[in-house]
């Protein structure tokens, strides 16, 4: 099924974001990687409430998965698919939108400070910027 984030985009405006969850037994477990909404992450448990047309929407984080969410903008797309590949032999899995944007999830197993490394080092050389979505470790 699907929840609905409410995402500010840069005009100030609420968007809707919606991600796959899976019920569990104290809420709804995230099942990709958000690629918008803030402060949540991949495998969260969270909260969800119908709205007036049956739609689920956030409501709260009901237990976190210790992941994080990284959010990579590429200058050339040309870079994208080298990059994710390089990401995935580090442990980290990714979704692709809009050709330049990549969500990343890094999972509690893989040591974000060797991926955040990583980025810093693309990021100085002007391959791609990054967010910190949602830090799951330090």
């Amino acid at each position: 099924m699907k929840v609905l984030f409410e995402v500010e985009n840069e005009g100030g405006q609420v968007e809707f974001e919606s991600l796959w969850a899976i019920p569990v037994p104290n809420g709804y477990q995230l099942d990709n990687i958000p690629f918008y909404a803030r402060n949540v992450a991949y495998n969260d448990i969270i909260s969800a409430q119908a709205d007036q047309d049956g739609a689920l929407r956030y409501a709260g984080l009901n237990a976190a998965s210790g992941h994080s969410t990284i959010r990579l903008w590429f200058a050339d797309e040309l870079n994208v698919a080298k990059v994710r590949d390089h990401l995935r032999e580090m442990g980290c899995s990714s979704e692709l939108d809009l050709s330049r944007l990549v969500a990343v999830d890094v999972p509690p197993s893989t040591p974000y400070s060797r991926v955040r490394a990583y980025l810093d080092q693309l990021e100085a050389a002007g391959v791609f910027e990054y967010e910190e979505a949602c830090l799951g470790q330090e």
